[in-house]
């Protein structure tokens, strides 16, 4: 019997004698890579993508929505392309989380928009602030939020007052270009760029660099999903640069001298990778072209079938740093990067809080709101308040924290005092400091839980719980509270000493209540610890939001107690026993 005679049998009818087939395998479905399987769209999302890019929703949005109100936008400009310009309706009030994977986004969705301000580097002025907080005042009922990727959020837009916000902005030079949506986000950048006395580089020059050759760039406009990007000159290592797409991180080469090191392909959300470094040293003048190639990569060879999958991490998670860089260099670049080592341990924190000289002999003094909390008059009285004291910059962070520079000497304490009248501490205690908190169920259509209130709540509870702790010394000096309203880790659960995340938890009498899924042990690097790290999580391990004080409380005692000399809470929480833990 031939070989073809067999063709139609299966694998198990095989002839007597011969060797069984294996099962064959379906053939692996395309990607969507755009260099491997071709620009075809593989789904609706890269369908009107394709169609009309994100950026052309502009013009629409001044000739037509504005003018004709809410009920006049296209479904696929509402939910998709407004994304492009910083613009995503918000959730309607009323709604409890237990149903928001039940509704469909046009139920959850209210009449109003969030809408985000781009600003790349976290550097503003004392202008740019009053305008921001005046536009807050006159049109988004007062709101204003720091976020962790150095932006502010504001709410309850009316699309009809978007193209006066954006004449303000522009004004000024600030805008809302790709501050959402499949495109090069906000690039991340040192706080203290420029001024900070210990500065390996300024990256500030780079910064600007890429944001006005490449945001708004058509050509960048459509990649497969969201690409952030961190850049830091400051040896604290202060912009979270290991759950960044791509990271250019400062560092002196033994040979080379001042440059970077680059890393790719960090992102958390509900698959948290931390990026890895490609062991390329970057030249400055290379930064821009290598920067430039990592996006590139991204749009020509990443993920488009699977919105799940569409990240860079997943790419590569597949092919490895060795690929990658070969990749970059080879058809990108068209030189080889030089090898270089990895970037100290940071020696100072990267947050920035507190009072720091600048390498000019004036100060900068970080401070914090609670969990970037704040109000569009809080930001108008600011930028008033700086200026009557000599100072007309200052920087977002990606810690929810805002950074003042250039104060005078004889300045700083009257600062000092009138930022803590506004709400904003020089001084924080140990859980205002370390505080973090996401949009939460006020606003977002994702969320479950409240966050805002919920970190408010948690903070001053612990000062007051926990006092004797200070007063003896026995509470760390550094310790992260986390707040996420759902899995997908807008705060950073995963990175945070106590990380947690927002989900609905069955009561005895069968009523669901907002509660957490706590993560133990988390940070990114700094001068507590050597390397980027997850933290842990405890089977069971859930608390209810009413009682989270008591949980933070009841956690950080036991670690006060039971720690080793020298360990960090992280450091105890992995080696801690589940029981202590809970």
């Amino acid at each position: 019997m031939t070989d073809t005679a067999l063709a139609g049998a299966s694998p198990d009818q095989a002839a007597p004698g011969r060797t069984k087939r294996p099962a064959s395998r379906p053939a692996a479905k395309p990607h969507g890579q755009w260099k491997v399987d071709g620009t075809a769209p593989l789904n609706a999302n890269e369908t009107w993508k394709q169609e009309d890019n994100g950026l052309n929703v502009r013009e629409r949005i001044e000739s037509v929505y504005a003018k004709h109100g809410f009920d006049s936008i296209d479904g696929t400009d509402l939910h998709g392309r407004f994304r492009w310009w910083g613009l995503y309706t918000q959730r309607k009030p009323g709604i409890d989380g237990g149903k928001t994977a039940t509704l469909e986004p046009h139920e959850l969705e209210d009449k109003y928009f969030m809408l985000r301000v781009r600003i790349d580097g976290g550097a503003l002025t004392t202008e740019q602030l009053r305008v921001i907080g005046q536009i807050s005042v006159d049109f988004a009922r007062d709101s204003a939020d720091l976020t962790d990727r150095q932006n502010i959020q504001l709410h309850w837009i009316r699309v009809e007052d978007v193209p006066e916000i954006w004449r303000r902005l522009e004004s000024v030079e600030l805008s809302t270009t790709e501050a959402c949506g499949d495109v090069p986000r906000v690039i991340l950048g040192s706080p203290v760029a420029g001024i900070a006395k210990d500065e390996i580089i300024d990256p500030t020059p780079l910064i600007h660099e890429l944001a006005e050759r490449f945001i708004g760039d058509p050509e960048l406009a459509n990649l497969p999903r969201k690409f952030k990007t961190a850049i830091t000159g400051h040896p604290s290592q202060d912009v979270v640069h290991e759950i960044n797409d791509v990271a250019l991180v400062g560092l002196v080469h033994p040979e080379l001298g001042i440059g970077y090191d680059l890393w790719v392909g960090g992102a958390l959300s509900t698959n948290p990778m931390l990026g890895k470094r490609l062991g390329a040293f970057v030249r400055p003048d290379q930064a821009a072209d290598v920067w430039l190639g990592v996006t590139s990569i991204f749009r020509d060879y990443g993920y488009r079938r699977m919105r799940t999958k569409a990240r860079l991490k997943f790419l590569l998670a597949d092919w490895g740093p060795v690929k990658f860089r070969q990749v970059l260099e080879d058809e990108y670049l068209g030189y080889k990067l030089d090898d270089g080592p990895a970037a100290p341990k940071p020696s100072t924190p990267g947050d920035h809080i507190g009072v720091h000289e600048q390498k000019d002999g004036k100060f900068f003094i970080g401070a914090t709101p609670i969990a970037g909390r704040l109000s569009g008059s809080q930001l108008v009285k600011l930028a008033d308040t700086l200026e009557a004291r000599g100072s007309q910059r200052l920087r977002t962070t990606p810690h929810q924290k805002l950074v003042v520079l250039d104060v005078p000497g004889d300045q700083v304490e009257p600062l000092v005092a009138e930022l803590d009248a506004l709400g904003l501490s020089a001084r924080p205690s140990v859980f205002r400091r370390g505080t973090i908190a996401c949009t939460g169920i006020e606003y977002c259509k994702l969320a479950i839980v409240e966050t805002k209130l919920t970190a408010a709540t948690a903070v001053a509870e612990l000062e007051r719980r926990l006092a004797d702790l200070v007063e003896t010394e026995q509470l760390p000096q550094a310790l992260s509270l986390h707040i996420n309203g759902c899995p997908n880790s807008c705060a950073r659960i995963q990175t945070a000493d106590i990380g947690l995340k927002g989900m609905m938890l069955p009561t005895p009498d069968g009523d669901p209540t907002p509660g957490f899924q706590v993560h133990l042990g988390g940070g990114l690097a700094s001068d507590s610890r050597e390397e980027a790290g997850l933290g842990r999580t405890v089977r069971g391990l859930k608390v209810t939001a009413d009682d989270l004080p008591d949980y933070v409380e009841r956690v950080v005692r036991k670690f006060v107690a039971d720690h080793t000399e020298g360990q960090t809470f992280a450091e105890w929480a992995f080696a801690a026993e589940e029981g202590d833990l809970q």
